[in-house]
């Protein structure tokens, strides 16, 4: 997830000018694009400021590019309902020819439908839900790796160290359940399997984790591969620290979301 506001930099830059050099063509001088992003995280935040200074850097270097790029930042507060409430609203009132963002794989899938039947393109930079698709949804332009992409990653490792069972512990949402039926497959081409499917809300409390964590305790399987936000993922670890399950006879396996 560190390097999705140098990613958002790129792609945003790539659409905006592939978009722009259209609009040129056809007389037009300005390029509304919006901009949808949780502007109270990090990640967010520093995309939201990556932007603005490659908007800034490229104008200084291209003093006699004419076409005027407008930027209409929104602020999805995490929420995918706000996200599409933003995503219409710029589509609306505000014509943009694009948008980059949303952050989250749910808020994208609402977002993307909008765009795609308004045909305007939408690029997100850190929405990995391998159901996301642009063969899907042609409008949707994905500014970074799928999930899928590090299943037979996993995969290889579990099989390295000769483990046959395999518990995922992932958050209950698109982000989170998107990648289970690939690492479900992965692993059934060596015989390992998944006897368990830990799913924890993104709205669980500590005590929540807890029992979860009590629960995966009395089962037999001490191999863990963990999908979730950082969020979620801190309570988790913190919880499992405590209950004694980082020790020598457990194993944890992280994706990249928060490895």
């Amino acid at each position: 997830m560190e390097g999705a506001p140098e990613r958002a930099v790129i792609f945003f830059l790539l659409l905006s000018l592939t978009v722009a050099q259209n609009i040129t063509e056809s007389g037009t001088d300005t390029l509304n694009v919006g901009v949808i992003l949780h502007l109270k995280s990090l990640v967010g935040k520093m995309a939201r400021t990556s932007i603005l200074m490659a908007v800034e850097d490229f104008y200084a270097a291209h003093r006699s590019f004419n076409t005027k790029l407008v930027l209409h930042i929104r602020d999805s507060n995490g929420d995918d309902i706000q996200a599409a409430s933003e995503a219409i609203d710029l589509l609306e009132n505000y014509n943009v020819r694009a948008i980059v963002g949303p952050q989250k794989s749910s808020e994208a899938t609402f977002v993307s439908d909008l765009g795609n039947k308004s045909q305007v393109p939408v690029i997100s930079f850190t929405a990995t839900n391998p159901t996301l698709s642009s063969m899907d949804v042609p409008y949707f332009l994905r500014g970074t790796l799928s999930d899928v992409a590090q299943v037979n990653t996993i995969a290889a490792l579990i099989k390295a160290y000769g483990w046959r069972e395999v518990v995922p512990i992932y958050e209950d949402t698109d982000y989170g359940r998107g990648i289970i039926p690939y690492l479900a497959d992965a692993l059934q081409e060596f015989g390992a399997s998944m006897p368990y499917r830990s799913a924890i809300s993104v709205s669980a409390n500590t005590d929540q984790v807890e029992r979860e964590l009590y629960k995966l305790m009395t089962m037999q399987t001490r191999v863990y591969v963990v999908h979730m936000s950082a969020n979620i993922a801190s309570i988790l670890f913190t919880k499992a620290k405590e209950l004694g399950m980082m020790s020598k006879d457990y194993a944890w396996i992280l994706t990249d979301g928060i490895s």
